[in-house]
C-alpha cells in the first residue's frame, strides 16, 4: 500500500516547549571526524542532517540551535568534507554529513568524504533519523534519489525537510511539495511528515525542534 505524505503539523504547546528548553540549553561543536574509527562513543541516540552541497545544512542547524556561527555556512560548494557532531544538554548528538553531489574539491577528495558519508549511514546503530534537505526551488534530484535510496538498504527512517522556502512563492512552494512527495512515494524508510523550513524567516524551525525532541 502507497504511503501518503503529509505537512509535518505544528506541534502541540507541550511539545513545542520540550523542543525550545532542549536547544535553549548549550549546543557545542564536539569534534570532526574524517574515518569511521573517530566517532565518539554510541552513548546517546542522534540525529543527522543530510543533503546536496549548498542545499542550506549549516544554516538550517544555526537556526535550529539559534547560534549564529555553530556551523560554519559557506557559499562554496562543498565546504564541509567531514562528519561534524554536536552535543546537546541531555539530548542527542546533532551530526551535520558532508554535502553530497557538486562540490568545488578533486575527484579523490570528494570520493573519499562520500564514502565516510555512506559508510556512516549504513552503520551507525544509534543514528535515530535521518534530515534529508531538499531545496524548496528544486526539489528531488537524481543525487538525492542516490541517498534515499541508501537510507532505504540501510532501514534508515529519513525525514524530508525542505529548505529555503522563502525563495518561491506560494503557487511553486506547493508544486515543489507535490514533486517531493510524489518522488518519496517509492521509499519505504521515508517518514511520511514534511517539514517546510525557512532558516532566514524561522519557517518550521519550532516545528522540527518539537520532532527531535520526541525522539529522545
Amino acid at each position: 500500500m502507497q504511503m501518503q505524505f503529509t505537512l509535518a503539523p505544528e506541534p502541540d504547546a507541550p511539545t513545542r516547549e520540550r523542543g525550545r528548553l532542549m536547544f535553549a540549553a548549550p549546543v557545542e561543536f564536539l569534534k570532526g571526524v574524517v574515518a569511521m574509527s573517530g566517532l565518539p562513543p554510541a552513548d546517546r541516540i542522534e540525529v543527522c542532517f543530510a543533503g546536496r552541497s549548498n542545499v542550506g545544512k549549516s544554516s538550517l542547524i544555526n537556526a535550529l540551535t539559534n547560534r549564529r556561527n555553530l556551523a560554519r555556512a559557506s557559499n562554496t560548494p562543498g565546504r564541509t568534507q567531514e562528519i561534524n557532531f554536536f552535543t546537546t544538554e541531555s539530548g542527542p548528538y546533532l551530526v551535520d554529513l558532508p554535502g553530497y553531489g557538486f562540490a568545488q574539491a578533486p575527484v579523490a577528495v570528494v570520493a573519499k568524504w562520500q564514502k565516510l558519508l555512506k559508510s556512516y549511514l549504513s552503520g551507525r546503530a544509534t543514528l535515530r533519523r535521518a534530515f534529508v534537505l531538499i531545496d524548496t526551488r528544486h526539489g528531488v534530484k537524481d543525487v538525492d534519489e542516490e541517498i534515499l535510496t541508501l537510507l532505504d538498504r540501510s532501514a534508515v527512517t529519513f525525514q524530508v525537510v525542505m529548505t529555503k522556502a522563502d525563495k518561491v512563492g506560494k503557487a511553486d512552494r506547493d508544486k515543489a511539495v507535490a514533486q517531493v512527495m510524489g518522488a518519496l512515494a517509492k521509499h519505504p524508510a521515508a517518514y511520511p511528515e514534511i517539514v517546510v523550513t525557512s532558516s532566514e524567516k524561522g519557517d518550521g524551525i519550532e516545528t522540527l525542534r518539537a520532532i527531535i525532541a520526541t525522539l529522545v
